[in-house]
């Protein structure tokens, strides 16, 4: 399963709407039925556009009044640069590992209801583009972007930030790639995040460093089968 090529092009297209129109930070995009019609594709790949501008910064949505002009993430300068092999991607997800975890287990010691909430917000996003039939790549991403930014570090979310090409194709290759049957993988995924989750909203940082790291090892596990 992969993104749809069209979400890229809509993607492009609300990048050229916020640029173009000078959007200040907080203005609120129109909605999704709209920008559906200008754009004559489907509300799902406008969800899939929206849900990486939302991975990215650039939007970020209120409960019940829709989706509004953030400000993207600032990236580093260094470039890590694509993946080049099936031991590069071993070789990032195990760097992942490292990063991911310590991002976790510092969000469990965050104290702003406002950034906890939005990573049970951003979880149960993912469950509901699965539960559509839609890749949810980009609000996986989101999920773990979310504990970077609860971390109360920004250096964790420029990482991210700079990871985020790199991120998606590894999650793709893991999906399309791994031996697993998709529903055990989807079941299998899940319960991780949740317990991702769980761990960082009860406090417990040794926990939540564990079940992030159990998720990124279960990913090597699922591509590699070991």
């Amino acid at each position: 399963m992969s993104i749809s090529p069209l979400s890229d092009t809509v993607y492009e297209q609300l990048l050229a709407l916020i640029e173009q129109d000078s959007l200040a930070r907080d203005s609120r995009l129109p909605g999704e039925n709209e920008l559906a019609k200008r754009c004559g594709v489907s509300r799902p790949v406008v969800r899939q556009a929206l849900a990486r501008l939302r991975s990215e910064g650039r939007v970020y949505a209120r409960q019940g009044a829709g989706n509004f002009v953030g400000e993207p993430t600032a990236l580093q300068d260094v470039s890590f640069g694509p993946l080049h092999s099936i031991p590069d991607v071993r070789s990032f997800l195990d760097f992942r590992c490292v990063i991911e975890g310590e991002s976790a287990a510092r969000a469990a010691k965050c104290t702003d209801p406002e950034l906890l909430r939005n990573i049970s917000t951003r979880r149960r996003q993912l469950e509901a583009a699965w539960a559509r039939g839609e890749p949810g790549i980009e609000e996986d991403i989101a999920f773990h972007n979310a504990i970077a930014q609860a971390s109360g570090n920004r250096f964790f979310v420029m990482t991210m930030s700079a990871l985020m090409a790199q991120t998606r194709f590894a999650i793709k290759l893991v999906r399309e790639l791994s031996p697993q049957p998709l529903m055990t993988r989807s079941r299998d995924v899940r319960h991780e995040h949740q317990l991702i989750d769980e761990a960082i909203a009860r406090g417990d940082a040794e926990a939540a460093r564990q079940a992030m790291n159990e998720h990124l090892q279960g990913g090597i596990a699922r591509l590699f089968g070991c």
